[in-house]
């Protein structure tokens, strides 16, 4: 008989390694009450069916040699745990995931844009946009427990909704449905996974005036869920 943790994910007995994964959280400060953008996975998906997430995925080859427009600030740069390279790939994961699942482009308008042989990339470049890295910042990084059917190592990065330089429709997309955003209130009363819950509350103190907060790392050690601070 299969089993099942608290967020619904199938626990397997041989523990699968972490695959790099990055997270975006957009934060839209247009009126009285901060809202950020979220969405709902189908029932299908293998990893957080039926539940709100943020958009995001796991890092492709492809996001290691994308052109942008910036760099990632060099603190942003080092929480990561990786090396520059692979740090600005994550963030461009990120950027990409959040195109591919709600169809907003995250960067800077440019007359010339690279060439690429990455499907995704190809069409974020299309509408003459050039991603840009500076204005990400990471606020949490997340491993997936052990025993489970999907692992990442996850960097969730946050930045403002002004950052969006142009938006396409993706009602059809299978990954993530029903784009909308939502206020801190109303996304806590949907059914959320716990890390996705924990990193609101990130969200939260941030927008509460907290800005220089260290970043928490949540992994699993000796059984148990251990927290750091980056």
């Amino acid at each position: 008989m299969a089993i099942f943790d608290s967020d619904n994910e199938k626990i397997v007995a041989q523990p699968l390694r972490p695959k790099d994964a990055a997270t975006l959280v957009l934060v839209k400060r247009d009126g009285d009450v901060p809202r950020v953008l979220m969405g709902l996975r189908p029932g299908s998906m293998a990893f957080m069916a039926n539940k709100y997430v943020f958009p995001g995925g796991r890092l492709d080859p492809g996001d290691l040699r994308i052109k942008s427009a910036s760099e990632l600030l060099p603190h942003v740069a080092l929480r990561t745990g990786v090396g520059p390279a692979r740090a600005r790939g994550l963030a461009l994961a990120a950027i990409r995931e959040t195109f591919e699942e709600t169809g907003m482009l995250i960067g800077e308008r440019a007359d010339a844009v690279p060439r690429t042989r990455a499907p995704a990339w190809a069409k974020f470049f299309a509408h003459k946009i050039l991603p840009r890295l500076d204005a990400l910042e990471l606020i949490a990084r997340a491993i997936t427990p052990p025993n489970r059917t999907r692992r990442f190592d996850a960097r969730f990065f946050m930045a403002d909704a002004g950052t969006i330089a142009h938006r396409i429709d993706v009602s059809q997309n299978e990954e993530l449905l029903t784009p909308a955003w939502l206020t801190i209130a109303e996304a806590r009363a949907l059914d959320l996974p716990g890390i996705t819950r924990t990193v609101l509350a990130e969200v939260e103190a941030r927008l509460g005036g907290e800005h220089d907060r260290p970043v928490p790392f949540f992994r699993f050690l000796h059984g148990k869920t251990a927290l750091v601070h980056l």
